[in-house]
This record gives structure tokens, C-alpha cells and sequence, in this order.
């Protein structure tokens, strides 16, 4: 059994859709980031980083003691070679995948997570962030678009967890100030990912991304957005 802490952010979504994929058994653990529950000492435990998603794996390879795990794309990586499954066995066909799920964990996230913040959680409106940022996911997309030409999946034939990681970053396009017609392989690899069975389980109840996210809190924005070193001590 393993233990998911989660909510319904696209780093947390990556997870729920690799436990739908795979059916492994699982225990969904909400943990409320609005509220502060990431803060938690018990949470801290397993995810010293304070951030959701993060994981306890009761039952790892070659036995022993529980595996805690956090950072989403380890945690895919993890799961992936516990179950032999969404990575090739073949070095040519891993690596592909692997520089995507890290092109996702390193660049489509925390540039379009900066995207979302500044257009949507900002209390005041900049510019040149908002600029910097719709522009550099629009970049992101052109490559994401280049690399599917040609290919099912984006690491080529087979559906993988780089496919998973990058799937739920592309699911706010349009609060990220992007159009899925200006790149018609993505979009056309978006409508295919969307519609899998797995996916459409993972997305059941969640909430439309960003729904609204603009009139949150004093509380709430400084629970998510003013936390310093004090915060984990």
C-alpha cells in the first residue's frame, strides 16, 4: 500500500494520474495547502520541503522499512521502476524520457507556475512579470509542439511518466495566456491524453484550474506565498 499526500494542484495531479495508470493500491491523503497543512510536523516528516505531492511507500522493492518519498518527479521515477512500468528498459529509450520529465520538473513547471502566479494570485498586476512569463510558456509550448511532430507521445511510441508530468502543467493553458490552436501537435496530444480513461478518473472533482484562485485571503496568500526558513523550524 501507498500512501499519496495530495490536492489537486498539477504537481499533485502528475501522482494521482501515474496511481490511476498503474492501479496501484493506494490511500489519497488530502493535505489542505490553502490551510497550512503542509506545514504540519507530521507532513514535514515525509516532505521536508514543505510541498505536496509527496508519498510512503509501505511496500517497497526488496522489503525493509517504509519508503518516504517527495519532489514529484523522483516520486514518478520511483514508481515507474517499482512496477517495470511508463519507462523504457532499453538506456536510448529511458533517457528520452528522462530528459522530458526533467524538462518538465525544471522548466514547464516553475515557468508556467510563475505564469499562474503573477496573472492570477498577484495583488498587484506587473507587467514585465506577466510579459516574461506568458512569453516564456509560449516558448515552452513551441518546443513541447516541435517534439510531438511526428511522435504519439513525447518521448516517442510509448506513453510514459514524461507524459504524465507534463499533461497537468498543460491543462491551464488558457489562464496561462496560451491557445492549443497555435500548436496543433500539442493540442492534438493534449485531446488524446485527456480522454484516456485514467486521466478522466484523476480529474473527477477536481476543480477547474484556478477557479477562484484571484480573491483568496490575506490568510490564505500568506500561508501559500510568505513562508520563510521560520516556517519549517
Amino acid at each position: 500500500m501507498i500512501d499519496l499526500y495530495y490536492w489537486g494542484t498539477p504537481n499533485g495531479l502528475k501522482l494521482k494520474l501515474f496511481m490511476e495508470e498503474s492501479g496501484l493500491p493506494h490511500r489519497l491523503i488530502p493535505v489542505d495547502i490553502g490551510k497550512g497543512e503542509q506545514f504540519e510536523p507530521g507532513f514535514l516528516k515525509v516532505s521536508p520541503n514543505n510541498k505536496i505531492p509527496a508519498l510512503v511507500d509501505h511496500d517497497p522493492p526488496g522489503g525493509g522499512a517504509p519508503i518516504p518519498l517527495f519532489e514529484s518527479g523522483a516520486m514518478l521515477l520511483y514508481l515507474a521502476e517499482k512496477t517495470g512500468r511508463f519507462i523504457p528498459a532499453d538506456m536510448r529509450g529511458r533517457a528520452e524520457v528522462l530528459q522530458w520529465l526533467f524538462w518538465q520538473v525544471g522548466g514547464l513547471g516553475p515557468m508556467a507556475g510563475q505564469n499562474g502566479h503573477f496573472v492570477v494570485y498577484a495583488p498587484e498586476k506587473v507587467p514585465y512579470a506577466i510579459e516574461r512569463y506568458v512569453k516564456e510558456t509560449n516558448r515552452l509550448y513551441g518546443v513541447l509542439d516541435r517534439q510531438l511532430a511526428g511522435r504519439e507521445f513525447v518521448a516517442g511510441g510509448e506513453f510514459s511518466i514524461a507524459d504524465m508530468a507534463i499533461y497537468p502543467w498543460i491543462v491551464p493553458y488558457a489562464p496561462h495566456g496560451q491557445d492549443l490552436d497555435d500548436f496543433p501537435e500539442l493540442k492534438r496530444w493534449f485531446e488524446a491524453i485527456k480522454s484516456r480513461p485514467a486521466t478522466v478518473r484523476a480529474y473527477e472533482g477536481v476543480a477547474p484550474p484556478y477557479a477562484g484562485r484571484s480573491n483568496i485571503s490575506e490568510e490564505e496568500r500568506r500561508i501559500l506565498f510568505g513562508q520563510t526558513a521560520a516556517s519549517v523550524k
